[in-house]
């Protein structure tokens, strides 16, 4: 079959929308980003891209800390209307309601509602066009210990985390397979 070629273009979803929680109890800001994701296990490194013209860009940058607040089905909404507006002009916890938490190892509060948050401490920023990298060590994960089985289990998918895609927001839908099973033992036909 014949592809059709467009030109480069970003295109790796989906991805988590996540809300950023960024500057402190006074005077907290939350932005949206869905460029996120995983860069090293040890340390644990994760990164965002902000393009430098957004308000909380500054904070990122003067601070060098924030919190990536995992977004659920029931903060969608929320998740999205805080990409919508700028922190520059509203308050962005009290308008959405919620709740700014102190964090355990940085001074950026954490979304309260969020079941996930990952704190961060920028190691390095990197300029790569239309947006900066914020290369991030994650310091410290607070869960709501809902998410945890008896026997200390992370059961991330009792969160009902969301993933992003193309302008879209989707729910997770249900488990195709864990790490591995492709080459577990089986009865039957190998995959093929």
């Amino acid at each position: 079959m014949e592809k059709t070629v467009w030109k480069g273009t970003v295109l790796t979803s989906p991805v988590p929308p996540v809300m950023v929680s960024c500057g402190d109890a006074d005077k907290p800001n939350i932005l949206t980003v869905a460029w996120t994701g995983t860069v090293n296990t040890r340390p644990p490194m994760t990164y965002i891209s902000v393009r430098p013209g957004r308000y909380s860009y500054r904070i990122l940058k003067e601070r060098g800390e924030f919190v990536i607040n995992l977004t659920t089905e029931a903060l969608v909404r929320k998740a999205d209307w805080c990409g919508v507006y700028t922190g520059a002009k509203v308050n962005k916890f009290e308008r959405c309601r919620l709740t700014p938490q102190p964090a355990s190892r940085v001074g950026a509060p954490l979304i309260a509602e969020s079941p996930v948050n990952l704190e961060c401490v920028v190691k390095q920023i990197l300029p790569l066009g239309t947006h900066d990298l914020f290369l991030s060590e994650i310091v410290a994960v607070d869960l709501d210990p809902s998410l945890i089985d008896g026997t200390g289990k992370l059961r991330l998918e009792r969160a009902g985390l969301v993933a992003y895609a193309h302008g879209d927001y989707y729910a997770l839908g249900r488990r195709l397979g864990t790490f591995g099973f492709s080459v577990r033992k089986k009865k039957g036909p190998p995959p093929g």
